[in-house]
């Protein structure tokens, strides 16, 4: 088992998944289904109650897409959702969001939460590129996300968070933001990645945790099929510099079957290039560019 954990995070994170789950019955609940039809990908089941919503811009072809949303493009204090997804043999899915998904203030201490369950079967591909979330001040969130591969499926997956409002002057001053994403193949916990960040332990805008940084982000890249482009990103990753006080930090580590990347920046919107750049494989693979009409 390969286990990550990010450099930011200065309180030991634990194993047990109760901690990452909501603490009460998700208010929110959606589901995708999606199968091979006549040689296409074809989204062949769709549901979402509110504060979940789910748009489908693509419902057939090479790939579908989805697209992640709510009412008022964001989560209020005790929204809570969830999300299961079915990946039939040999289909491809990109998931994405409409804009960042705000995390609205919480005066009354309710968490918000989000947990995805993904089955991929044989030859499926499932790229989940949302935008980062972006708590407010006061906030709290939780996300738990898991994937489950059969042999020969792929995965693209971009977990990343801003430091907030920061055009206002509000930078990491959430009172806690919590991410897990676990991958399994045929059943083997291959990959788990953790994240909190929890101003207890520190400020989070302090010089010993996040600093002068705005964003931070993991993309995963997993699969047989995907293996020569995450090879491409460890040779060009390592072939960059590192320059004291840089404005963007890239890192990456080879895994058994992908790699995986990490970025901290100073510029969400610097953030965003990068992130789209390190993406820019995919837009073959789905017969068209995700990104390219996005603001």
């Amino acid at each position: 088992m390969t286990r990550q954990r990010t450099a930011f995070a200065t309180r030991p994170v634990v194993d047990e998944a109760a901690s990452f789950v909501p603490q009460r019955e998700s208010s929110g609940r959606g589901g995708i289904t999606v199968q091979s039809i006549r040689g296409a990908s074809t989204v062949t089941s769709v549901w979402a109650t509110s504060p979940l919503k789910l748009l489908i811009p693509k419902s057939r072809g090479p790939s579908v897409w989805a697209c992640l949303s709510s009412f008022g493009g964001g989560m209020v204090a005790g929204d809570q959702t969830h999300l299961n997804m079915h990946l039939g043999a040999n289909t491809r899915c990109y998931v994405g969001t409409q804009s960042s998904t705000k995390i609205y203030r919480n005066p009354g201490m309710l968490p918000c939460g989000h947990r995805l369950d993904a089955r991929l079967d044989p030859g499926s591909l499932l790229v989940l590129a949302p935008d980062p979330v972006q708590p407010f001040a006061g906030s709290r969130f939780v996300q738990r996300q898991c994937f489950n591969l059969a042999p020969g499926a792929g995965l693209v997956l971009l977990d990343w968070v801003t430091s907030g409002r920061s055009a206002r002057g509000e930078r990491w001053q959430f009172d806690g933001y919590e991410s897990r994403n676990e991958v399994r193949v045929n059943g083997e916990r291959i990959f788990v990645d953790s994240l909190r960040l929890d101003p207890p332990d520190g400020a989070l805008a302090g010089s010993h945790r996040l600093g002068r940084f705005n964003c931070v982000a993991m993309m995963l890249i997993l699969g047989e099929s995907l293996q020569p482009f995450a090879n491409a990103h460890v040779a060009d990753i390592e072939s960059i510099p590192v320059h004291r006080r840089g404005a963007l930090i890239q890192s990456v580590s080879p895994l058994k079957g992908g790699c995986v990347f990490r970025l901290a920046s100073e510029s969400v919107e610097e953030a965003t290039l990068a992130v789209r750049s390190r993406l820019q494989f995919l837009s073959e693979i789905l017969s068209e560019n995700p990104w390219a009409r996005k603001f």
